[in-house]
This record gives structure tokens, sequence and C-alpha cells, in this order.
């Protein structure tokens, strides 16, 4: 059923309004254990395509995305989210920004498809929130999490509970079709829809927002 989650991403509800932020709360807590491994496994590929955007090549991304991760460990500690509609994937973006412009400067580094002045336009577009660019990041930034989500969360749950959930959550499907064509009650089909996101909604705390056009009562 993830086949589906590129087209269907944006009808999963959630309520995140009242979120804990209980995973970036842990990492200012213990900013090296699991939990960091974790965040550092699910973004080190977005990380990787959006340095490929600016003309970073292969031998130096690797590099460039430690650089990344390792100020994010770094500031955790000081990152206040206060509940702020997409307070996290900003921070990430301008921490990104930042070692990208000072990867850019270094005098034996020159992009080898594009000037200096063209790097430094395109940052300064993904810098601004109101660019089509920072909407592009946003909007990219949630599909990815939440997919990468949906990918950890399938093994945790029974195939009838993952496929209700899909077919209600992803497809939009009607609680009382999807019951008919299961052969299950229609509360055990909302059972197995509220069981999928309040898992989601634990991994997703502080990550995803609700502003972002995803989440929603």
């Amino acid at each position: 059923m993830l086949l589906t989650v590129d087209n269907a991403v944006r009808k999963v509800h959630f309520n995140m309004h009242e979120t804990s932020l209980s995973l970036l709360e842990r990492l200012r807590d213990s900013p090296q254990n699991e939990d960091w491994n974790w965040l550092a496994g699910l973004y080190t590929p977005l990380i990787h395509l959006w340095l490929r955007r600016y003309d970073v090549q292969d031998s130096d991304a690797h590099d460039l995305v430690q650089e990344v991760l390792l100020a994010v460990s770094k500031d955790l500690g000081t990152f206040e989210h206060h509940g702020q509609p997409g307070a996290f994937r900003g921070w990430l973006k301008a921490i990104l920004i930042n070692r990208l412009r000072k990867f850019w400067r270094a005098r034996d580094r020159r992009p080898q498809a594009s000037d200096d002045s063209a790097i430094e336009a395109r940052l300064a577009q993904l810098d601004d929130p109101a660019s089509e660019l920072s909407r592009i990041w946003n909007r990219e930034h949630d599909q990815y999490v939440l997919r990468q989500l949906l990918s950890l969360a399938d093994p945790h749950f029974e195939p009838t509970t993952w496929l209700a959930f899909c077919r209600v959550a992803l497809e939009g499907a009607k609680a009382d079709d999807v019951a008919q064509e299961m052969g299950i009650s229609r509360n055990a089909v909302i059972i197995a829809k509220c069981r999928v996101l309040n898992r989601l909604r634990q991994e997703a705390e502080g990550l995803i927002e609700s502003s972002s056009g995803y989440f929603c009562q």
C-alpha cells in the first residue's frame, strides 16, 4: 500500500496542535542516543538531495551532510519550538543554507555549472520564507518525512490493520465500505485507523506541522 503514498499523502489527518514535542525534548536531554540515530537516518537522504540541487558533488556531499547534522546536534539544546508551525523544518533549512554558503565561499570550492553569484542568489531564494523555493522545501520536507514515517510504522501492525488504515486514511475510502470489503466491523476499521495515526503522531511530533497542509483535525 505504500505505493499509493505519493499521490495520497495529503489525505492523512492529524491533530498536531497539542504536541508534546517528545522526540525533540528527548534529544535535547540526550542528543547522542538511539533517538538521534533515528533522526539522523531519517534526514540524511533529504539533506543530500538538497545539497545536490546546489551543485555539491557526491564526493563532498557526505562530509557536508555530516556537518549539517553535527550543527543540528550541537545547537538542538538551544532550539526552541514554542509550538510554532514549521519551526523545526525552518530551523533545519537555515542550518543547511548556512553550511552551503560556507562551503561555496571556501577558496578552493567553485560550482562547476554555476558561478558564485548564481549560487548565492539561489540560496537567498531558499532563505526567503515567502519564496516559491522555500515553499517547495516545506512541501517536500513534509512529504518525505511522512513517507519515511509510514514505512517505519508499517511493520509494527498486522496486515489487516495496515490495509484498513491505508484504505481509509490514505485513499479516502469510507469506513463502511472498507468494512464490507474486508469482512470486518466498521468499529474495527475505525480502531485500525486510530491505532496507526496515534503511532504516527508520536513519531512526527515537532517534525511535521499542522500548517503544512498535510495535517488537520
